[in-house]
């Protein structure tokens, strides 16, 4: 095995391209678990000092994709998913899916939990009493069959060479590698088997590639991996500075989610779903371009056909029937609550010039709504709900954010949050989240 790692390590050092059947032995072997952490790190650490080739990304994303379970489908049915690098507030998924499915697209989507600053489409499912994620390949297909869309947990069935591989990256400082990035991202994808994807690259302070130059590759790199793999795909790179809507936190991210599945909600929200679904109906024929698509999108959630989408996927994934009513009608009467509300108010006039993301995502973090260690628990019902976004005219006492917490805040939580709200006296432009497309 070590010749073989000598061989792989000896390409990539020298810009050549890796032997195809070389880099299938060793996916091969890091799915079964039988290849050493020792030789295992020395490939990670080559790739991510020299990089490879987008042709060698392509092998690489396709061996990791058939390391493990890929889903299968009648050639004619519109399979598609999204992938966002994450976010503060970012609760598109749970919108998302059902829309689509009420569109005529189906959507087996495997999403992960929270990781560091960023939410995790996981949890704040799990704040819905009932609510399985833990679905195995045979269970993702069933749930489509029956209603359209699944969201379940990654799992070792599908894509297990990935597992490995990222435990290793995180603990041996080789994550922030594009290559590595990119197959892993799109081999889970491509795992379900899809026509069509959508990537959300998130860009700024509270994202995970701050510039737009770090972004426009990440964003480049998985398009040409998910394009060798004959996925149509598009990637929206999207402003990350300010938080996502409304409602920041598990349990208060599926409550503005059912206020937008049921026709209302935050137009930040609103347009940031209907752009992602938009593109996958542009991709797959079911619109003749982009705002076609999002027209249909949004009457998905107008009409209240989203909705039933979602609260039968709730059903389908262990929600009981009342409970799953109820969501729709009544949110707060069967989502954790906070047993503390905050009040933060606006100090001195003007125009709101940004709300730091970043700040609030770290104070919740404190406060349980993320983890620091993956044995740490959530607590769904802590998060924040903001009344003012980037451009509104602002007057000193306002209301601007609700802070929902179970333990006391401390002073320098206070002070963090406070400055987290920029006022400019001169009019601010709101906020375009889509900064560029990358096809």
């Amino acid at each position: 095995m070590s010749d073989l790692i000598q061989r792989l390590c000896d390409a990539i050092e020298n810009g050549q391209a890796m032997d195809p059947e070389d880099l299938s032995t060793f996916i091969q072997h890091v799915a079964a678990r039988t290849l050493s952490v020792e030789h295992i790190t020395q490939w990670l650490r080559t790739v991510h000092k020299n990089g490879i080739s987008s042709k060698d990304t392509v092998l690489l994303t396709k061996g990791m994709m058939h390391s493990g379970a890929v889903l299968t489908w009648d050639p004619e049915r519109l399979i598609a998913d999204k992938h966002s690098t994450g976010g503060v507030g970012d609760k598109m998924s749970l919108m998302l899916a059902p829309a689509l499915a009420a569109c005529g697209v189906e959507v087996p989507m495997l999403a992960g939990r929270g990781l560091g600053h960023t939410g995790g489409t996981i949890d704040k499912l799990e704040a819905i009493p009932g609510f399985s994620c833990e679905l195995n390949p045979a269970q993702m297909q069933t749930i489509v069959d029956d209603v359209g869309c699944c969201i379940a947990a990654q799992n070792e069935a599908i894509a297990p060479a990935d597992g490995l591989l990222y435990a290793i990256r995180d603990v041996t400082n080789t994550v922030d590698s594009i290559p590595l990035i990119t197959a892993s991202i799109v081999s889970k994808k491509a795992a379900e088997g899809l026509k069509a994807l959508v990537l959300d690259v998130k860009c700024g302070r509270a994202a995970f590639m701050t510039t737009h130059d770090d972004a426009r590759s990440l964003a480049a790199s998985m398009v040409g991996a998910a394009k060798g793999l004959g996925i149509q795909t598009i990637a929206q790179i999207t402003d990350m500075n300010e938080p996502i809507g409304s409602n920041v936190g598990n349990a208060l991210e599926i409550l503005e989610s059912i206020e937008v599945l049921n026709g209302r909600g935050s137009a930040d929200t609103v347009n940031l779903v209907a752009m992602q679904g938009g593109a996958l109906l542009m991709l797959l024929g079911l619109a003749k371009d982009q705002h076609a698509g999002e027209e249909k999108i949004i009457s998905s959630l107008k009409n209240g056909k989203a909705a039933l989408r979602f609260e039968r996927m709730c059903v389908a994934q262990g929600v009981a029937k009342e409970t799953a009513s109820q969501l729709m009608a009544s949110p707060h009467a069967v989502l954790p609550r906070a047993k503390h509300i905050t009040h933060l108010l606006v100090e001195g006039d003007g125009f709101v010039e940004g709300i730091d993301a970043m700040t609030l995502a770290e104070v919740a973090r404190t406060h349980g709504a993320g983890r620091f260690k993956l044995e740490d628990t959530i607590d769904a019902a802590v998060g924040f709900v903001l009344s003012r976004s980037k451009g509104d005219r602002v007057i000193t006492g306002q209301d601007w954010l609700e802070i929902h917490h179970n333990q006391p805040l401390t002073e320098q939580q206070n002070k963090a949050l406070m400055g987290a709200l920029t006022i400019s006296k001169r009019p601010i432009l709101p906020l375009q989240r889509l900064i560029e497309i990358v096809e």
